[in-house]
């Protein structure tokens, strides 16, 4: 009897988590990462003492919810890196990434602020320099992009064309193809 209460609460624990991975990444997906906590186990089903037994700092929530969307930015630099064209594999970087960030309003707001600590951001974004930096090169190798455009400029350009999402979300392309003609290398 012993064995099926302890199979049982394991169990439950289990799918406590799962519902409030999955509550969460709906709301930090569509309102970003300020969702508070109590809203987050409120949406879950469960009580807050649930939500922090699981998950004891915001930082583990936080991990825990944005774990496919790191691999799927992983995906579109792989995807980028693929293209034959060095330019058309930046544009679908750049492109690509911005549709990522308006999907997912958490996993964007993680990378910009950075600060709230969440190793899986940190892993990440170790991950994701080297292979950025190697879109950027293969770009300017091939004379397709401006020589004065660093890896560090990509995060202005989706942040700008995300901006402009808020505003009007079919300006966010339009706006992206003003930049994107300005960075081509016959443009400076």
């Amino acid at each position: 009897m012993a064995v099926t209460e302890a199979t049982r609460a394991r169990s439950d624990a289990r799918r406590n988590r799962e519902r409030l991975v999955s509550a969460a990444r709906e709301l930090f997906a569509s309102a970003g990462l300020d969702v508070p906590a109590r809203e987050v186990a409120r949406s879950a089903g469960v009580g807050a003492g649930t939500l922090y037994r699981h998950f004891p700092t915001r930082d583990d929530l936080v991990d825990a919810v944005l774990e496919d969307a790191c691999e799927e930015l992983v995906a579109i630099v792989e995807a980028a890196l693929a293209e034959t064209d060095p330019w058309r594999g930046f544009t679908r970087y750049v492109e690509d990434a911005l549709v990522l960030y308006a999907r997912n309003r958490g996993l964007k707001d993680a990378i910009e602020a950075q600060t709230q600590g969440c190793e899986r951001i940190r892993r990440l974004g170790s991950r994701m320099r080297p292979l950025t930096a190697k879109i950027v090169a293969r770009a300017h190798d091939a004379g397709v992009l401006r020589r004065d455009f660093a890896v560090g400029d990509i995060k202005v350009v989706l942040a700008a064309s995300d901006r402009a999402a808020e505003v009007d979300p079919r300006l966010s392309q339009r706006y992206l193809g003003f930049v994107l003609d300005g960075l081509r290398s016959e443009a400076s």
